[in-house]
């Protein structure tokens, strides 16, 4: 949906006022065969990524060996328990996003890092490419310190690399994570329910020199 002028978050009194009860969801998932809620596993982290549209971006991570499980929701807006009707009106300030739990033994946070940054275009304000709206805009909600400042620090890494290839700022939001809310079941592992289903996802081509030791400074 391509909007006439550039969307605006809407502040906590213009959001609307969504509902108390939780969005039912899938047990378990399609293709880790995880749960999709906690608890989970002593040791495992969790971190929330926004990338533009999260039918595409979930299986970016659901791919990664170490990630335990993955899920599709709504977070950094206003609205309890948004439907995505509610969260494509531009109307609750949220936007979509991936939870991704991790057991840091197995896999860095570095990598679920690198994955994000090269996974989509982080430049782009409330978009990316044709899909265009606040609930498509780059985010990073982070559950610890240390994942804060390594999100802060690997923004950074990358902002120089895309700076030498003539891209512009970048627009990502690095917050601490708020709610989660879980997208409807048919959301969750959508590109495994359906192949051939829509992937608006594109990168940069620029590479992130996270935990490469490479610096661009």
């Amino acid at each position: 949906m391509l909007f006439s002028r550039t969307p605006a978050m809407p502040t906590p009194d213009e959001a609307l006022p969504g509902r108390a009860a939780a969005i039912p969801i899938p047990e378990r998932h399609t293709i880790l065969g995880t749960p999709l809620a906690p608890p989970f596993p002593p040791g495992v982290e969790t971190i929330q990524v926004a990338l533009g549209c999260f039918w595409g971006a979930e299986r970016l991570f659901w791919s990664l060996p170490g990630v335990y499980t993955t899920a599709v929701g709504y977070a950094g807006g206003s609205t309890e328990n948004p439907t995505y009707r509610e969260v494509c009106s531009g109307r609750t300030g949220h936007t979509e996003v991936v939870l991704v739990a991790f057991d840091p033994a197995q896999i860095s946070l570095d990598a679920v890092l690198k994955t994000f940054w090269e996974g989509h275009n982080p430049t782009q304000g409330m978009r990316q490419d044709n899909d265009v709206g606040t609930q498509y805009r780059s985010a990073i909600y982070w559950t610890t310190e240390a994942q804060r400042d390594a999100a802060i620090a690997s923004r950074d890494l990358f902002a120089g690399a895309l700076a030498a290839r003539g891209l512009g700022p970048i627009t990502t939001e690095i917050a601490e994570a708020g709610p989660f809310y879980y997208a409807e079941d048919y959301h969750q592992q959508y590109l495994d329910k359906n192949p051939g289903g829509y992937c608006g996802l594109g990168g940069t081509g620029v590479a992130c020199p996270i935990g490469t030791g490479v610096s661009t400074a």
